[in-house]
């Protein structure tokens, strides 16, 4: 496991996004963060890199929302009301597991035993406009041409 690691300042989010997305190697994202330290203010800033129109919005209380791409759409989870994995399967959790679009979820931990496969994306608030973000990569899937090696903002 390798971790990309980065601090930016809130205007420059749109970059900072632009740049995780040359990483992912999965199409499940894991937002990892304290609430409040911007988790759906930067799941809305990939949309924007991903090329859709819509801006997001925390699933707090519908659990899911969804998004259009111009070509597939993304599953935006938030499981911080859900106290079993049971309340997950309630809601049909495994068809969006299956379905072969991007999952990108808050609180993964309370359905951690249903994830693989996925990579974390953890943000932490230094002050009111600046974060960390560190990103997990899989050694396996690093090639010299994509592997970043130091934070280039």
């Amino acid at each position: 496991m390798k971790t990309i690691a980065l601090t930016y300042h809130l205007k420059d989010i749109d970059a900072i996004a632009t740049k995780v997305l040359e990483h992912l190697e999965s199409k499940t994202l894991l937002f990892d963060g304290a609430m409040g330290t911007g988790k759906t203010t930067f799941i809305s800033a990939l949309l924007k890199a991903m090329g859709s129109s819509d801006i997001a919005t925390s699933p707090t209380f519908s659990i899911v929302n969804e998004y259009t791409l111009p070509e597939d759409k993304i599953y935006h989870f938030d499981f911080y009301r859900i106290e079993s994995i049971d309340e997950a399967y309630n809601f049909g959790i495994e068809d969006y597991l299956s379905s072969n679009h991007w999952l990108f979820i808050e609180w993964p931990e309370r359905i951690s035993d249903l994830l693989n496969d996925a990579q974390t994306l953890t943000i932490t608030k230094i002050d009111k406009n600046t974060r960390s973000l560190k990103l997990t990569i899989n050694n396996k899937l690093l090639t010299e041409d994509n592997a970043m090696t130091e934070p280039k903002f």
